[in-house]
């Protein structure tokens, strides 16, 4: 045999703390077909710096789809079917580097994926500059070992192999057809080298994470053994390994057969689908009640043979609506009939490798005036690979290697629905079947109709009214996620065990916009003071602040007046310039050097803020820099005046003092006392505190102006008046 290795390798990616599952860092890969053995090289680093510390960084895999995690312990929505994924703990402590690898035999061939996140998020909401977060980061590499000459064993023929040593275990693979019901494997012929008993272990199956279905079968002596699997994956090749279980210098002989047991199905006729498919698309086209007579005429014909197969296919249309949403619609209506005799098959396609980002939601409705045989079920079954061909009571709605989804509705429970989160790339089936209450001789001849309606959607229910749906992507695979809010929790935002009450939110809205209504005072000195233009910013501060902060709000109590972007960027922009003009004020700059720089402090601080808006520097630089403005210009006014400037010392211990104090504590809540949880009246102290600190650091007027003095400004109107006569006069 020829082993060929090769190695797939993806950027690192820097960890976050899980508070959703855009913190999870996704790697995607793709197995090759006959892949023996599969190994994973994960890489862990963090940073060198004091503010890095141990950290625990979990991994998930899954096979076919992103894995399903749940590191917060919440609740999922109901109807949700979760399994929990395969996950591994890598410690970081005192080293900085950490390397493990994770060992696959036989794995299955297709898409892997990857998903590694650091511990839940504290909830500290930290301004950008002020700290320095540790990077963790995080790779995946992945060595597979595939063979290129794996012998396959036809249907029926059997076939003599040697297992040459224990350390080399054979490996075949059969291709089982659409419609196989049944598969036997058996293993005959079974000699030694050393002509001892044999003794050989047969392993059937690929393995697949988080749950492994691969079937065992362990042959001692020279009998004859064999395996039976009810429902193996259709269209796909089957990996079976042999591995001797002797000494180690013994080679064994053995002969394999595989047999199968194929289903005939019983459904309409392609070409009568593609006339219901264009009496569907055409609606009333002339001549379309004309072509539906044969239809009509020939379905009497189609039930006897419907009869004596084992599943009743029923013709399913694909329509693909965008990016992981798809609508499955069926043909002969809504309504499919369920009889006792045979399953209805229905087959929802999700292989495109671009489906399993989303969820798959199931919903059936029993049609109970078509019941024709009281207290009976309808029995389902949603699986990928291959469908379940016999639902009874004893069965679990398994096939032989997956573990389906088990539906049922009857009269007394006449709807239900299945949510499967993340379902694996593949073709997916539902079953269903009715079942008799005593037996299945009783109800022979009995149907009855299930309104079925499936279809995949980015985020069920679209994560409800306290979520917010988000595509996610790496590289080119496509995912969606929900973003919860107002304390709600879950896969779906439908976990209200930490929800914010409708109070508790409109408390929140009122604390965070009324608070802006501190910077009344703030106006109402700097229009006594004759401060005019820092009269204009605070008011556009306030109310670009109260407006955002009423469109910012996670639950109901919101309200936008203009887009949230447009809000937010107001709003940052006039709490900078808010501190821009306030502190040049207090400079006692000439009025046209003054008004000078509030106009370029302005655009620069603007164009600051459209390059970075959360940085930290983008308040620091221009605070910064108006201090030094400030400080020089008076040092000036004392050199000048030769004393202390400002001289009164009521205006440093009744004005100066308190308004510096105010800012300092401002700035101390905003940066390190904020959190996800106490935001809503931090930040509101926080614009109490600004609004006050400005209303203690704005400087007196000048002393030859008066208050509310509009009369001076305006003098002499009687001669402009006249003047504007005698022109026009002499125009004239």
């Amino acid at each position: 045999s020829l082993y060929v290795s090769e190695y797939f390798s993806q950027s690192a990616q820097k960890l976050s703390f899980y508070s959703w599952y855009g913190n999870a860092k996704l790697f995607h890969f793709r197995v090759p077909e006959d892949t023996v053995l599969l190994r994973w090289l994960l890489q862990a680093s963090r940073g060198k710096g004091p503010e890095c510390t141990g950290m625990e960084i979990t991994v998930h895999f899954r096979h076919g789809a992103p894995p399903v995690i749940n590191p917060l312990g919440t609740r999922f929505p109901a109807n949700a079917t979760v399994r929990p994924s395969y996950n591994i703990s890598i410690t970081l402590s005192s080293a900085v580097q950490n390397t493990t690898f994770v060992n696959v035999t036989t794995p299955a061939a297709g898409d892997w994926f990857i998903a590694a996140h650091l511990p839940e998020a504290a909830g500290r909401i930290e301004v950008k500059g002020f700290s320095t977060p540790c990077p963790y980061m995080f790779q995946a590499d992945m060595f597979v070992l595939r063979l290129t000459d794996m012998p396959v064993l036809e249907p029926g023929v059997p076939m003599p192999h040697t297992v040459v040593s224990p350390a080399k275990p054979l490996h075949v693979k059969v291709f089982v057809p659409k419609h196989a019901a049944g598969m036997r494997f058996q293993l005959s012929s079974c000699v030694t080298s050393e002509q001892r008993a044999c003794s050989v272990r047969v392993l059937l199956g690929s393995i697949t994470l988080p749950q492994s279905f691969q079937k065992s079968l362990t042959c001692t002596g020279s009998i004859n053994c064999s395996l039976a699997l009810d429902s193996p994956p259709w269209e796909k090749w089957l990996q079976i390994m042999v591995e001797s279980l002797g000494t180690a210098n013994a080679s064994v002989s053995v002969e394999m057969l595989a047999s199968f047991t194929v289903c005939r199905p019983g459904s309409t006729s392609s070409f009568l689908n593609f006339i219901s498919l264009n009496q569907s698309q055409a609606g009333g086209r002339p001549g379309a009640a004309g072509s539906s007579a044969p239809a009509a005429g020939e379905a009497p014909r189609n039930a006897s043979g419907q009869r004596s197969s084992c599943l009743q296919s029923q013709p399913v249309v694909r329509e693909d609506l965008d990016v992981v949403s798809v609508r499955y619609r069926l043909l002969n209506g809504p309504s499919v009939p369920v009889s006792p005799l045979s399953p209805t098959l229905l087959l929802l396609n999700l292989n495109t490798g671009v489906d399993s980002g989303g969820s798959l939601v199931v919903n059936l409705l029993l049609n109970k005036t078509s019941v024709s045989l009281a207290n009976a079920t309808v029995a389902a079954c949603v699986s990928a690979a291959s469908p379940v061909l016999s639902l009874n009571a004893t069965r679990n709605c398994s096939t032989a290697f997956s573990q389906g989804y088990p539906l049922s509705v009857s009269t007394s429970s006449a709807e239900a629905t299945l949510i499967v989160l993340y379902p694996q790339t593949d073709d997916w089936f539902l079953s269903l079947q009715l079942l008799c209450p005593k037996g299945q001789g009783e109800c022979t001849s009995a149907e009855t109709k299930v309104t079925v309606f499936a279809y995949l959607t980015p985020c069920f229910n679209d994560c409800g009214p306290y979520g917010q749906c988000s595509l996610l992507r790496r590289h080119g695979y496509l995912y969606a996620g929900c973003s919860c809010k107002a304390g709600w929790g879950g896969w779906s935002c439908t976990d209200d065990s930490k929800a914010q009450s409708v109070g508790t939110q409109n408390l929140a809205t009122l604390l965070l916009t009324l608070s802006n209504l501190m910077f009344l005072p703030a106006i109402a000195v700097a229009v006594y003071r004759f401060y005019l233009v820092e009269a204009s910013v605070y008011t556009y501060t306030m109310f670009f602040s109260t407006f955002y902060h009423a469109c910012d709000q996670p639950g109901v109590a919101v309200m936008c007046i203009m887009d949230y972007d447009t809000l937010q960027y107001c709003d940052f922009l006039g709490s900078v310039v808010s501190i821009w003009v306030t502190i040049l004020c207090m400079a006692r700059l000439k009025k046209i050097l003054k008004y000078v720089l509030f106009v370029l402090g302005t655009l620069l601080i603007a164009m600051s803020l459209q390059l970075d808006r959360r940085g930290v520097w983008n308040m620091m630089g221009p605070c910064l820099f108006a201090l030094v403005i400030m400080v020089t210009a008076w040092v000036h006014h004392g050199a000048k005046r030769r004393h202390c400037y400002p001289s009164s010392w009521k205006r440093w211990v009744f004005y100066l003092l308190p308004g510096i104090t105010l800012a300092f504590i401002a700035i101390s809540v905003y940066a390190f006392m904020e959190t996800n949880e106490n935001y809503y009246y931090t930040h509101s102290i926080w614009h109490v505190l600004v609004a006050c600190s400005v209303a203690f650091l704005l400087p007196p007027r000048d002393k030859h102006k008066k208050p509310w003095a509009w009369s001076q400004k305006l003098t002499c109107r009687y001669q402009i008046c006249q003047n504007d006569r005698e022109e026009l006069y002499a125009v004239t």
